[in-house]
């Protein structure tokens, strides 16, 4: 079921610059994320239409089997720091994940393990992942297949011509300002001025596509119509049948649209941080027959464009991978320890400090085992 937002305040704000929200604000507020009873919550947190994942008949079981991992320590930027201080300074939600022991578990007043956290862009690893098992069902055909392929609306206009390869690991060649281009898709879609199809075929080609990294929201968005044409069924539908249930997310999430019903794709997922945990689990256990095994291995890889960036999931080099949202939300895929850490929050002063402690949690997982 769609529902409408409760109130357009704060976009419209944003589109009239009267806020100082960042450039990748969603269009709900900064405000902590909302609990159950889910619905009127929701509605209450001014979210886009949005349509609803419900709980795994088989969830994956988590047992708590707390360990003392404040006091690890890192070093950024020349000065060492612990990983208690950097929470305070840094997340509203924290969890770390060895095999289906949950190690660590913080969140800040007002929070708890039932509130929903906003994805952001954390999403992106979402449609990646969705997209690699349409290909796996042979609903999409190849990846080198173009986005006008699939979304005929597109066929004429410059991101029509790009192929999915290319939208998945950002050298779509679109010419975007990930900075200034977001707020206007934002806004638009949220307030109904156009849809996130109408705006993709406004765009027009910058650099030959495949040649250059350039991180843009809107591709994936593009990504989102791609899959929902190629499975025909309902983004939030496909999540759930293809990757939700059977991963065995055990809570209900929520799944932000544009104002036309289309999943954005690139934000906007509310789910609480246990259910990214388990995203996380999912790939670490390289997709467990959900996701195929091909695609984990390909996701976490550096795509040929960035050494930092595979197929919608971001690389740590050799030690893992990561989602990565606004503000500093991830969720690290460890690959080199096999641990999974969470942390939600709205803005992390600086996002660059996130990786090393995740490291250091990782290393310390690992040592005391």
């Amino acid at each position: 079921m769609r529902r409408r937002p409760a109130a357009l305040a704060l976009v419209t704000a944003l589109a009239l610059g009267l806020t100082a929200a960042p450039a990748l604000a969603a269009p709900g507020p900064p405000g902590p994320p909302v609990s159950p009873p889910a619905a009127s919550a929701l509605e209450a947190a001014d979210l886009p239409n949005f349509d609803p994942l419900t709980p795994s008949a088989h969830p994956v079981e988590l047992t708590s089997d707390p360990r003392d991992l404040d006091k690890v320590t890192y070093t950024y930027n020349g000065r060492t720091h612990t990983v208690r201080d950097y929470l305070n300074r840094a997340a509203q939600g924290f969890l770390v994940l060895d095999g289906t022991r949950i190690l660590d578990e913080w969140y800040a007043p007002g929070y708890s393990k039932d509130s929903l956290f906003q994805s952001w862009s954390m999403a992106k690893s979402y449609t990646a992942d969705a997209i690699g098992v349409a290909l796996a069902e042979g609903k999409i055909r190849s990846i080198d297949d173009t986005a006008g392929e699939y979304v005929p609306e597109l066929a004429n206009t410059a991101y029509g011509a790009v192929t999915i390869r290319n939208l998945l690991r950002m050298a779509s060649g679109i010419g975007w300002n990930e900075t200034v281009d977001d707020v206007p898709l934002h806004v638009g879609v949220s307030l109904g001025l156009y849809s996130t199809l109408q705006f993709a075929a406004t765009r027009t080609k910058a650099v030959e596509q495949g040649t250059q990294f350039n991180y843009t929201s809107l591709n994936t968005a593009v990504l989102a119509l791609v899959l929902q044409r190629a499975t025909g069924m309902p983004y939030y539908r496909y999540m759930q049948e293809k990757i939700w249930s059977p991963g065995g997310m055990a809570g209900t999430a929520y799944v932000g649209n544009d104002s036309h019903g289309d999943a954005l794709g690139y934000c906007c997922i509310y789910a609480t941080d246990r259910d990214f945990a388990r995203m996380g689990k999912l790939m670490l256990d390289g997709g467990r027959g959900v996701v195929p095994a091909s695609w984990v291995a390909r996701v976490g890889a550096p795509s040929g464009v960035s050494p930092s960036y595979g197929l919608g999931w971001w690389v740590d080099g050799t030690d893992g991978y990561y989602a990565s949202g606004l503000g500093g939300q991830l969720i690290y895929v460890s690959t080199k320890y096999r641990v999974v850490i969470v942390k939600s929050t709205f803005l992390n002063p600086d996002e660059g400090e996130t990786l090393p402690a995740f490291r250091a949690v990782a290393a310390e997982v690992a040592r005391t085992r």
